[in-house]
């Protein structure tokens, strides 16, 4: 592990899947590298070199291209995504972090931990627009609400979500209670919030009108991701230290199964269109593919094979759902 790089103490890694589920880009902050996957082939692409601390990945235009945010080099990376080459950079400064793309496509929304700050960038001038102050060290987690009306963004200071008014670019609320929050999903409808708490064990559940804890889930040890799949029936909670992904269902809070044989799962998760799949990042960049029917892992794509490798994994019954 590197030690040169800007905030390279703090560790994360992120999947991004393009729109059309042939290309998969994957990164850990620990590398200097992001790794591409044919997901139709089971087999790497390229591995892109020359990074600090990659930090996150979204693809913008429909797929077309792909965006990597460094927070050592303190920029954001475009790539096409049919040669996996350089197109631009944008410069955003060092402790540049997780992004989240607004519903329209038309602006990025960059956390920036070392200057608590949120950087929004013109995604057709390719520039930066705006900077909003007043968060306390937001790293990975940032989501836009599904109508693209606000913007929540998790604090490492303070374990709280700054809820941010995208119009107005002001910060309207702030939600506390959280220990150690890490991922962050917002429903459909966005009435609620549902957030990773790694320092207890839990999912929280929050109605994101008036900043109440309604539910909080117990799962298993140091949950970092909290992925809603489509159509917001069931909820992904990976917990870095027991190797497992909890299965909540939505619809009354209850974990419903265990899924077992990943390796320090964290919030890099990733639903299929039709819900039917799941990408899961595991710490050596390798994706397991879950079938969401069976819950369980059918496939490993790695770098080292250049294939599938099949395997046979065990899961652990909770539940029936």
């Amino acid at each position: 592990m590197s030690e040169v790089g800007f905030d390279s103490h703090i560790t994360n890694n992120s999947l991004a899947v393009s729109p059309d589920e042939q290309i998969a880009v994957v990164s850990d902050s620990r590398e200097q590298s992001v790794l591409v996957y044919d997901l139709t082939k089971g087999k790497l692409r390229k591995k892109i070199d020359s990074f600090g601390s990659p930090r996150n990945i979204v693809f913008i235009d429909e797929g077309s291209e792909f965006v990597v945010s460094d927070s050592t080099l303190g920029m954001l990376r475009f790539y096409r995504t049919k040669n996996f080459t350089l197109k631009d950079e944008v410069v955003v400064g060092p402790g540049a972090f997780g992004t989240a793309v607004s519903p329209d496509g038309k602006r990025l929304y960059v956390n920036n931990q070392a200057h608590s700050s949120v950087t929004v960038v013109d995604l057709e001038k390719r520039q930066p627009m705006a900077v909003i102050t007043g968060f306390a060290q937001p790293r990975q987690g940032i989501k836009v609400s599904p109508d693209g009306k606000y913007i929540f963004v998790t604090n490492f200071q303070g374990d709280k979500v700054t809820v941010v008014e995208a119009a107005t670019q002001k910060i309207i609320r702030e939600i506390s209670g959280f220990s150690m929050i890490r991922g962050i999903s917002i429903t459909a409808d966005g009435s609620t919030l549902y957030a990773a708490n790694s320092g207890r064990n839990s999912i929280s559940a929050v109605d994101t009108l008036d900043g109440n804890i309604k539910s909080e889930i117990k799962v298993g040890r140091e949950p970092y991701g909290a992925a809603l799949s489509p159509y917001n029936k069931l909820l992904f909670a990976s917990n870095k230290t027991d190797n497992t992904i909890d299965v909540i269902n939505i619809a009354d809070h209850r974990v419903v199964k265990t899924i077992d044989g990943f390796n320090e799962p964290r919030q890099a998760i990733v639903f299929s269109h039709d819900g039917e799949r799941a990408y899961v990042l595991n710490r050596d960049l390798s994706i397991a593919r879950v079938n969401v029917k069976t819950f369980s892992i059918t496939d490993i794509i790695q770098d080292e094979s250049k294939k599938y490798k099949l395997k046979t994994l065990r899961s652990n019954k909770v539940g029936k759902y």
